[in-house]
């Protein structure tokens, strides 16, 4: 058989059969005096077995520890480990059904979706209107939830859904948020600074630096998250936000 026989009898393409070569899975076969390479029977039942080995989800590592003479793991051993890994792809994917499901219930996707639905209530909850500083707060929690552990996401949703219950809670965030969007211009010298700080740190709910959710201005000063935050922010905001966090922290210390 010429290389292409024998791949449409075992339903490859030759360049399947050229790699397998290469790698060293399918041993080279002689070569006729024209020097087309001739295959023989025995070509075709190991590149079959390669075929349902690959389909199986074997990797070609694993193909050849298999299809060696001196393996060190028999086939028994090699498919246990992969049935086991598809196990654990099966549970996974189950677990991103369920939280897809859980997304598609709970309604539309919010601008920041996809996010848990916890966090979507949370943020149907914010006081927003038509401020930028809370659009960007929104945007922040998301990213918060995304590099939290299951968790924290969880405690960080109980935490802020329990501050904004309290209706005095809500007046000082909308205050807190008028007062950043009036910085946007302004130098980080603005006199309207410090009561904006204040007016962020009345908005913090009592435990936040201290349980991990947000870093501490004063010991991690370079904390890449806050200084990309900063940056954003501008000059008048992002002093205030570091004030914030300077009379958050110490209040949590005392």
């Amino acid at each position: 058989m010429r290389i292409g026989e024998l791949a449409a009898a075992v339903g490859v393409t030759t360049r399947t059969v050229r790699h397998y070569h290469h790698l060293g899975l399918l041993p080279e076969p002689a070569r006729l005096a024209n020097g087309y390479r001739h295959y023989t029977l025995r070509h075709a039942v190991v590149l079959a077995r390669i075929r349902r080995l690959t389909e199986l989800g074997l990797g070609l590592t694993e193909v050849r520890d298999v299809l060696a003479d001196d393996a060190g793991r028999d086939l028994t051993e090699v498919l246990t480990e992969l049935d086991a890994d598809l196990a654990r792809q099966e549970a996974a994917l189950r677990e991103r059904r369920r939280r897809l499901r859980a997304l598609l219930d709970a309604g539309v996707p919010s601008a920041e979706g996809p996010v848990s639905p916890g966090l979507a209530a949370l943020l149907d909850a914010l006081p927003a209107g038509d401020s930028p500083t809370a659009a960007r707060d929104r945007e922040l929690l998301a990213l918060v939830e995304t590099g939290a552990s299951a968790g924290d996401r969880e405690r960080l949703v109980s935490m802020l859904r329990d501050a904004l219950d309290d209706p005095d809670t809500v007046a000082r965030t909308r205050e807190a948020y008028a007062l950043l969007d009036a910085l946007a211009d302004a130098g980080p010298d603005d006199a309207r600074v410090e009561r904006t700080a204040h007016a962020l740190a009345a908005c913090v709910p009592g435990g936040l630096l201290r349980d991990g959710f947000l870093p501490d201005g004063q010991l991690d000063p370079d904390n890449p998250v806050l200084q990309a935050l900063y940056a954003d922010l501008g000059p008048a905001r992002a002093e205030a936000v570091r004030r914030m966090l300077v009379i958050v922290s110490g209040e949590e210390r005392r």
